[in-house]
């Protein structure tokens, strides 16, 4: 193993960093942070058609919301071309790749010929040992790598194991196209290598991408990087990720209202684990996390699970740390605006006050935000109609009643708790039939901090007041 690890997220800004892509920065990160390495971030952005600044910035973004962070700066690879030129240009130099003159004509007759006998269209290599004085005028030559002909490649993959690949499959493929630019699998291991990269983690979608790039490394006679191969992420019903499973911009889960650290604990468990460990930190996967316990099968993406990690997150999370978090994603969300002009200092203390009860039930922020929605509601308030169905015409009777007792009371606590049994012995019912029509008139809702919390924090003049606007 190198002396020093260095990892690399490479993603192509081509759109958000979707979770698959995330998941793969987050083993990068905890590989390297727990073997006292580091992790570079590089932008594959030769694409020039698709790449883009708002892609660039939402990655990047996205990155540093989940708190996955990296050494430098971001790297170019389209500002390294000219490295990537001269690499190739090398490997021509020292016999190890060749100027290939065959026409767009030639090519397309090439794959026709192989289809028609049944092969798989692979380039026959007929310019790999002419003589360049036998070129046609007019046409701009592309450089192909010298693959080797018979035998073997192996992979070595910390996840795959030995995966050997026959070089007859491989072909001698394009590493600089005729206009100058590299393909994607030369600027990789021009880029890799000369970043000091000593362990590629990227999706088993690259497994066969690793034996051509090695034939690259073999040729320059550079140190091939250690190589781990992690299977995708599928659905719950094993089907391959899409959007209605998750396949969503990281982006997309900070406006749904889920944690940083809960998602960086969930991502860290598809395809990994450690025992029956389900919650833990990031220092401590950070710790555990070993390519070799990277499953070889495809993880299976669980929005209830995940649901459930961040619930558990949102309870162990300080009130006034989950008051900011829910004001930063409110430009986000549907209603989070008008929320967001309506949440003074006042609503913010309120909110504060309450959220020991509001976080027990919350799985995510945005169900915070919807279970504390009656703090800054307008009167009438709107019921739900759960408690619409509670608010039969006894209940509503009891609540003129009950609004004279509690003006009467202190109001705190006890005092208030006092008037409500009192009243309920006097009534000759039990507790919760005088409490659960009091909450729906205080909340609009069956569900809610406990019902003296929300009295308190609500104040005496407006629980009055939404109280006799229930009543008959």
């Amino acid at each position: 193993m190198a002396d020093t690890i260095v990892t690399r997220f490479a993603p192509s800004p081509t759109g958000f960093l979707h979770i698959g892509g995330a998941r793969t920065a987050l083993f990068n990160w905890l590989y390297a942070k727990g073997h006292g390495g580091k992790m570079l971030l590089r932008i594959e952005d030769t694409d020039r058609e698709r790449s883009t600044d708002a892609a660039i910035h939402a990655i990047i973004e996205g990155l540093t919301w989940l708190g996955l962070t990296w050494e430098g700066e971001p790297i170019s690879q389209f500002e390294r071309r000219e490295r990537h030129a001269e690499v190739a240009r090398e490997l021509v130099a020292a016999g190890k790749a060749y100027y290939c003159y065959a026409t767009p004509e030639e090519l397309t007759a090439m794959r026709e010929t192989a289809r028609a006998e049944g092969r798989p269209p692979r380039y026959d290599g007929r310019w790999r040992d002419r003589d360049p004085s036998e070129a046609p005028a007019g046409v701009d030559p592309v450089i192909r790598i010298k693959a080797p002909q018979e035998g073997e490649t192996v992979v070595q993959d910390h996840v795959q194991g030995r995966v050997a690949f026959p070089n007859k499959d491989l072909d001698d493929f394009i590493i600089l196209r005729s206009d100058g630019t590299p393909t994607y699998m030369h600027a990789v291991v021009v880029d890799d290598h000369d970043m000091g990269v000593t362990h590629v983690i990227r999706g088993d979608d690259h497994l066969t991408n690793a034996a051509r790039q090695g034939i690259i490394y073999d040729a320059m006679g550079w140190q091939t990087p250690e190589w781990s191969h992690i299977p995708l992420i599928h659905g719950p019903d094993g089907a391959k990720l899409s959007k209605r499973h998750g396949a969503l911009g990281v982006e997309a889960y900070r406006a749904m209202g889920y944690l940083p650290e809960a998602l960086r604990n969930y991502l860290s468990r598809l395809g990994w684990g450690h025992g029956d460990d389900e919650i833990f930190t990031s220092e401590q996967a950070a710790e555990w996390f070993e390519l070799d316990a990277v499953g070889k099968g495809p993880a299976r993406f669980d929005f209830v699970k995940l649901q459930n990690v961040n619930g558990h997150y949102i309870r162990n999370s300080g009130d006034a740390e989950l008051v900011k978090a829910i004001e930063a994603i409110l430009p986000e969300i549907e209603g989070g605006p008008e929320i967001a002009a309506r949440l003074d200092d006042a609503a913010r203390s309120k909110l504060l006050a309450l959220m020991p009860g509001l976080k027990e039930r919350a799985k995510t922020l945005v169900e915070l935000i919807h279970s504390a929605a009656f703090l800054w509601a307008e009167r009438p308030l709107a019921l739900e109609p759960k408690a619409a169905d509670l608010l039969d015409g006894d209940s509503r009777g009891r609540l003129r009643g009950l609004a004279s007792d509690l003006e009467a009371a202190e109001w705190e606590i006890p005092a208030l708790e006092a008037a409500v049994r009192a009243f309920a012995e006097r009534e000759g019912i039990k507790l919760g039939k005088a409490a659960q029509p009091l909450r729906a008139a205080l909340t609009g809702s069956t569900m809610s901090p406990g019902i003296f919390d929300v009295l308190l924090v609500l104040g005496r003049q407006e629980s009055l007041a939404r109280i006799r606007d229930q009543a008959l």
